[in-house]
């Protein structure tokens, strides 16, 4: 489609959006929200594109590197060179620069790994990740979104004013899925200063956030632990992850100006 403009008596044409690169954008997008990898017929389903459109498109990432294929299975994820892209972008953001060093404290010191978000469009953004210090297999989770009522990170965002825009989706049986039980849930939040997610997101699975404040004392991120639930909230939540967390989020919260601006 191109657009017409008059100007001064003549004419000139506007070039319209790339019906191309459009598609592009929208399989990157579903690849991103998915967990794990998608093949052509789920990724033409989804997005009510011919399966032939879907592949060339694919292929198309494929080369540039912004997905990859799995050889054994044929499926497609994100891909390094994207990634990349994605981490030049993060880099420049002051929240992740100047909590890098404390998150790889915090993993060291907690022997978990370690996470630090920012709000995006109704989700957490990670904007930085640190693998759990041991010889296990992880995957890298910067860029990905995670949902603001089932995770520690969430929470923490959701406590200080970030707005819940979605519905409350449940993840697993632990989910909180009634908004006056998350409203009661995220004034605990603010009175204690710190949150927890005990397989509200993942089966087997629980996390530790707390607030990191910037300049006048906003809050701006967050930043936690996760990792196997019987080490991260055995009962309740471990009193001395909480007060590592704590502790590095006011370290991050101090580099960003919180204190001199409040």
């Amino acid at each position: 489609m191109v657009d017409i403009v008059e100007r001064r008596g003549y004419r000139r044409s506007v070039p319209g959006p790339v019906q191309s690169i459009e598609r592009a954008a929208a399989i990157l997008r579903l690849l991103a929200r998915g967990s794990g990898r998608l093949g052509v017929g789920e990724i033409a389903s989804s997005l009510e594109l011919a399966k032939g459109t879907a592949h060339g498109i694919l292929r198309t990432l494929q080369r540039v590197g912004f997905v990859e294929q799995d050889r054994a299975t044929g499926k497609y994820q994100l891909g390094a060179a994207l990634l990349h892209l994605g981490t030049s972008y993060l880099d420049v953001n002051e929240l992740r620069s100047r909590a890098i060093n404390w998150a790889d404290a915090l993993a060291a010191r907690s022997g978990e790994a370690v996470r630090i978000g920012a709000p995006l469009d109704g989700s957490v953004l990670v904007v930085h990740h640190v693998f759990r210090p041991d010889d296990s297999l992880q995957t890298l989770d910067v860029g990905a979104l995670l949902p603001l009522h089932a995770t520690a990170l969430g929470k923490v965002l959701l406590a200080y004013d970030v707005e819940l825009t979605c519905e409350l989706t449940p993840f697993t049986r632990r989910t909180i899925v009634a908004r006056a039980v998350l409203a009661r849930a995220l004034v605990e939040v603010r009175d204690r200063g710190w949150a927890v997610d005990n397989e509200e997101n993942v089966a087997g699975e629980a996390s530790i956030a707390a607030p990191i404040r910037g300049y006048g004392g906003l809050v701006v991120g967050a930043i936690g632990v996760f990792g196997a639930v019987e080490r991260i909230c055995d009962g309740r939540p471990n009193p001395a992850l909480v007060g590592y967390v704590r502790d590095a989020a006011r370290a991050v919260s101090r580099d960003l100006g919180a204190l001199r601006g409040a």
